[in-house]
């Protein structure tokens, strides 16, 4: 392709008649597309642009790399790849009546590329490089793509329209250009994935864009899991003053259509706008959806959970019912000599409540002989944390063993707070295949606890499990607080050092104690290790454990510079 703009014509050519067309609908194809499924993403679109055709709709838009999911990652270097993407483009030719913009990866001598195609009526007309390839937090696309250099537009039924893909429309001069050159409205197709309030965050983004350069904007998003990412939809269809004039639901596809009046460039008005959701709700319903879509795709027959009797665990088998259905979450208690009877009690309750399959196994057998067995090692030495995580690998073992035997996957119960400052048991309790929640902080586990509970006239967390103090139960009356700072104290620091990369005196210097600050720090400095080794789980901030956050398992960096 030229370095030029190119403008591509797509006339309609089924229309019989030269009859001016005084609208133009949108079909917003918000969609689950899955990563290396080649064959059902194309039987997919084909599905959903016979159905946009049938509903009135000109134009159906997929989202970003739709053809192949998102994130690809190395699938990208796959030989076989451009075969593979030519022969799926090919069986969409017999789709007559209606425009499809496909993203997809495009492979050629020139390199490869993040494009959407334009295809009409058995031909691709064209296809357009994204410009801006994002190389932060959890994307690398410059690892895998080579840059677009050229603008696209395309004139169709009377309006010229200008396509971008995802991060090209968060910077001014991609948009502006196609302004330039004479768009009339701007098609971007994306994968943007879910963080808390990024809805918000689009809509003002959106907002600036249209009322920079007076022009409406047709925004497509993915929805569903894929591995620790939640894509969260909310596509939308903007005014050129910036106002929405439809929004798709979160978390759920929708096929949304928009009709523009080519006269007035203005959309018409949606009917009923989705209900907004609290953060309380959007952090939950992307947990639900980020194990149910890795679960259910990881071709795993159901889900174990540790049930403790505490919080953790607790919201963790409430997530699993709603994601996967009671039939398929198997939840076990494992007590020990230091379990309370209330953490009894409150499991069964819970387990009862939920209606899951519930088994009490008791592992004081399986400590006392491995206790047995290290006594001559260990030379009467005094008990310490290491008789403590023998009872937690213990119960590691357990739930693997139920794993191997009957095929389900184990999910650990793990918060952010505890992951971060390394209060957690390699093989033990950060023994599983995911962990849903990974990136949420114990004060944030509160609150979504008692958010479930309020969504039922009978509560399914006993309301004791939220009020009284945190355990790990690994020896006599233990609390959390024994070992770490209050919760809500210390999520605030972790909050400022992992999520807003704060420095020690920074943080010092938002009126926490000093050597507070430094004793958080290092632990979360320490912990690395552990971190490393523990399983994935759903991404909900804007910075969590993975893919996002590297740092050198060994270094010598001082915290106080």
């Amino acid at each position: 392709m030229s370095k030029d703009t190119d403008n591509i014509n797509t006339s309609n050519e089924s229309n019989k008649t030269n009859k001016p067309q005084e609208t133009v609908t949108f079909a917003l194809a918000q969609s689950h597309f899955l990563v290396g499924d080649i064959t059902t993403n194309t039987e997919k679109m084909r599905t959903l642009a016979l159905q946009a055709r049938e509903q009135g709709a000109d134009v159906i838009v997929f989202p970003e790399l739709a053809l192949l999911g998102y994130p690809p990652q190395d699938l990208l270097l796959r030989p076989s790849l451009s075969g593979r993407v030519k022969s799926a483009l090919s069986t969409l030719s017999d789709i007559d009546d209606i425009v499809m913009i496909v993203g997809y990866p495009h492979v050629d001598h020139h390199g490869t590329f993040n494009s959407a195609a334009i295809l009409h009526n058995g031909h691709q007309k064209g296809f357009y490089h994204k410009q801006v390839l994002p190389n932060y937090g959890v994307f690398d696309e410059r690892r895998y793509f080579d840059r677009g250099r050229n603008q696209v537009l395309f004139d169709y039924k009377g309006i010229t329209i200008g396509l971008l893909i995802c991060e090209d429309l968060w910077e001014k001069d991609p948009m502006a250009e196609l302004k330039k050159q004479g768009a009339d409205l701007i098609v971007s197709l994306n994968a943007s994935p879910f963080e808390i309030e990024k809805q918000g965050n689009r809509k003002a983004m959106l907002a600036k864009r249209s009322r920079e350069n007076n022009l409406p904007i047709v925004y497509v998003n993915a929805v569903g899991g894929q591995d620790d990412l939640v894509f969260d939809g909310g596509s939308m269809a903007v005014q050129a003053d910036g106002s929405v004039a439809h929004e798709a639901p979160r978390f759920m596809s929708q096929l949304l259509l928009a009709t523009l009046d080519i006269k007035t460039s203005k959309f018409n008005n949606q009917p009923k706008a989705p209900l907004t959701l609290s953060h309380e709700s959007e952090m939950y319903q992307a947990l639900v959806v980020g194990l149910r879509d890795y679960v259910n795709h990881s071709g795993f027959s159901g889900v174990i959970v540790g049930l403790s009797g505490g919080i953790d665990s607790a919201l963790t088998l409430c997530i699993a019912v709603d994601a996967l259905g009671a039939d398929k979450v198997y939840a076990v208690m494992m007590p020990y000599e230091y379990t309370s009877q209330i953490s009894l009690e409150d499991a069964q309750a819970q387990a009862r409540r939920l209606n899951v399959s519930y088994t009490v196994c008791p592992i004081f057998d399986a400590v006392e002989g491995i206790r047995h067995t290290l006594a001559p090692l260990f030379n009467k030495s005094p008990a310490d944390t290491t008789e403590e995580n023998i009872q937690a690998r213990a119960r590691g073992v357990v739930l693997m063993a139920l794993s191997n035997k009957f095929g389900h996957l184990v999910i650990t119960t793990g918060n952010k707070s505890e992951l971060a400052v390394g209060y957690a048991t390699l093989y033990g309790d950060m023994a599983g295949g995911f962990d849903v929640l990974k990136d949420v902080y114990k004060s944030q586990v509160y609150k979504l606890a008692s958010y479930r509970n309020r969504l039922e006239d009978t509560p399914v967390i006993p309301e004791r499990v939220i009020t009284r103090p945190p355990s790990a139960e690994l020896r006599p009356d233990q609390k959390d607080q024994d070992s770490l700072p209050d919760y809500d104290v210390l999520d605030e620091i972790l909050k400022s050092y992992i999520d807003e990369d704060m420095g020690y005196q920074d943080i010092v210097d938002k009126g926490f104690d000093a050597d507070l600050v430094a004793k958080v720090i290092k632990m979360v400095d320490h912990s690395e290790y552990k971190r490393l080794q523990s399983p994935i789980g759903t991404k909900i901030s804007h910075k969590a454990f993975g893919r996002e956050r590297r740092y050198p398992l060994v270094n010598k960096w001082s915290i106080k510079g």
